[in-house]
């Protein structure tokens, strides 16, 4: 039964993930800027730019937090058997985490996702938060390394993610983030400072 709910990923899965992970290291060291995600397909309600994520850097060392709407026997399947990554039940365990925008604002919410120590930032969690579209929100100015005085984004996210967010940032603690809509993906590291007008958010 397992095996029928098994689907292809990457036509090429060495070249393929190396691309995708040099394309997640761009997004990473350019916060804000979009990038265009080739070569992989959607699987269940991940869409591309999600799933190609997962599969250049989810393994068997990486534990994986599921929201309920990507939580599926097809899903979980896919994971184990194209990633081996283990499917977690607690956020605190998770090493990444697929989400929604809809988790945001609900019990639990950022704080609940590991954020590293001063001494051990690395071990926090990476969130692949996929979203509708990434230019659908009110205006918001992102600074900080990676970027030229500004980058003005407007990703379709509720207020409550960003005040989760800035009460989970006490850099160098924090989190990564990756936003991701179809074949597109931007990334939000956690030493970016997020503006509103002249009032900072986060």
């Amino acid at each position: 039964m397992k095996d029928a709910l098994l689907l292809p990923a990457f036509s090429d899965p060495v070249v393929h993930a190396q691309q995708s992970f040099r394309l997640a290291l761009r997004a990473m060291s350019e916060p804000g800027a979009i990038q265009a995600v080739e070569h992989a397909p959607a699987l269940d309600a991940l869409a591309p730019a999600t799933y190609a994520l997962c599969l250049s850097l989810l393994d068997s060392d990486t534990p994986v937090w599921l929201a309920p709407a990507f939580d599926t026997p097809g899903l979980r399947a896919n994971l184990a058997f194209h990633c081996g990554c283990p499917v977690v039940g607690e956020r605190g365990a998770a090493a990444f985490a697929l989400l929604t925008a809809d988790e945001f604002g609900e019990p639990g919410g950022l704080g609940e996702f590991r954020q590293g120590s001063d001494r051990d930032p690395e071990l926090s969690c990476t969130l692949l938060v996929q979203l509708p579209g990434l230019e659908e929100g009110a205006p918001l100015s992102w600074q900080g390394p990676g970027i030229r005085q500004e980058r003005v984004l407007r990703l379709p996210l509720p207020q409550a993610f960003w005040q989760e967010r800035k009460d989970a940032c006490g850099f160098p603690k924090g989190l990564d983030i990756f936003f991701t809509s179809g074949q597109r993906l931007l990334a939000l590291p956690r030493s970016t400072r997020v503006l509103h007008t002249m009032q900072e958010v986060v």
